[in-house]
């Protein structure tokens, strides 16, 4: 599938903004039954090609009290965490996340998300308290300092670097053999996110880089990342790989391509696809390998 724009990728909610009005937690518990969003491991479970939808069978113990997040299909959608040892009754069955089409992949994201944070924010992270909901919004105010906590979402660049025709790739020793993909990092303190790209450049690589442009973000619930995605050229130095987060980094162009790239659903691909190869079509028959799992590895 093609993506015209990086807001149309999965995980970003615009994916799913026809089916699915998020609520905020506190509010009285639905009436109506509704779809379940059932989480095992890194897996959906599904019946048949869809959520459930209905009384939650016994069999299905929650590891945590269900948790109303808003409506899907005009309906209350609630989420919880099952064992992952726990034998599924009929007819659910465990889907993989990597398997989902590009809905339910973003609103499992969304859950993901939503479960880490509650299970992060059961105590106050500077006194160690217990944490009350705030109404109508996803905060927590700890009940002994009275601090607010909201949660945290993590700011990260990934960027490709250009040289006239030729484009940067890196790869991390962790990968398939023969995988390469962007340069990306975590925000520090003090930086935008312009710095940012230029630091880690410099950093993974020993490239200087100028003219950085922004083009595009993408959601990342792993556990609850912001992709924000650039372009930049490189300005100067040779490459001299960091050998901590890197084991590679080389200059590719179109006829001399790597054996496998970020999958078509990340938005490291997508700017590849977009700003190194020209075209989401082009490049098709490269192996797309496993979706990366940690920001510095999308």
């Amino acid at each position: 599938m093609a993506y015209p724009e990086a807001i149309n990728l999965p995980f970003n909610s615009e994916i799913i903004s026809s089916r699915f009005t998020q609520g905020k937690p506190g509010g009285p518990d639905a009436a109506d039954v509704g779809y379940w969003v059932l989480l095992q491991g890194d897996s959906l479970l599904l019946v048949e090609a869809g959520l459930y939808r209905g009384d939650l069978p016994i069999a299905l113990v929650p590891e945590s009290r269900p948790l109303v997040f808003g409506e899907w299909d005009g309906e209350p959608v609630r989420l919880c965490a099952v064992p992952g040892e726990l034998n599924l009754p009929q007819p659910f069955r465990a889907v993989a996340w990597t398997e989902l089409p590009d809905d339910l992949l973003t609103l499992y994201g969304l859950a993901r998300q939503i479960l880490y944070w509650e299970k992060m924010s059961s105590h106050c992270s500077r006194c160690g308290g217990s944490m009350e909901r705030i109404p109508a919004t996803w905060g927590k105010l700890c009940a002994g300092c009275g601090h607010e906590h909201y949660p945290h979402i993590h700011p990260c660049v990934i960027v490709l670097v250009k040289r006239g025709e030729q484009f940067l790739l890196a790869r991390k020793p962790e990968w398939a053999p023969g995988r390469y993909s962007l340069v990306a990092g975590f925000v520090d303190f003090g930086e935008s996110l312009e710095e940012c790209v230029v630091r880690e450049v410099l950093e993974e690589t020993g490239l200087r880089v100028t003219d950085v442009r922004y083009v595009g973000s993408q959601n990342w619930p792993f556990p609850s990342q912001l992709m924000a995605g650039f372009v930049a050229q490189c300005d100067s130095g040779g490459i001299l790989v960091d050998g901590d987060e890197l084991e590679d980094a080389r200059w590719f162009s179109r006829d001399d391509m790597p054996a496998a790239l970020p999958p078509r659903r990340s938005i490291a691909r997508w700017i590849i696809d977009r700003f190194a190869i020209g075209s989401a079509s082009a490049g098709a028959a490269v192996s797309e390998g496993d979706l990366p799992v940690a920001a510095k590895g999308a």
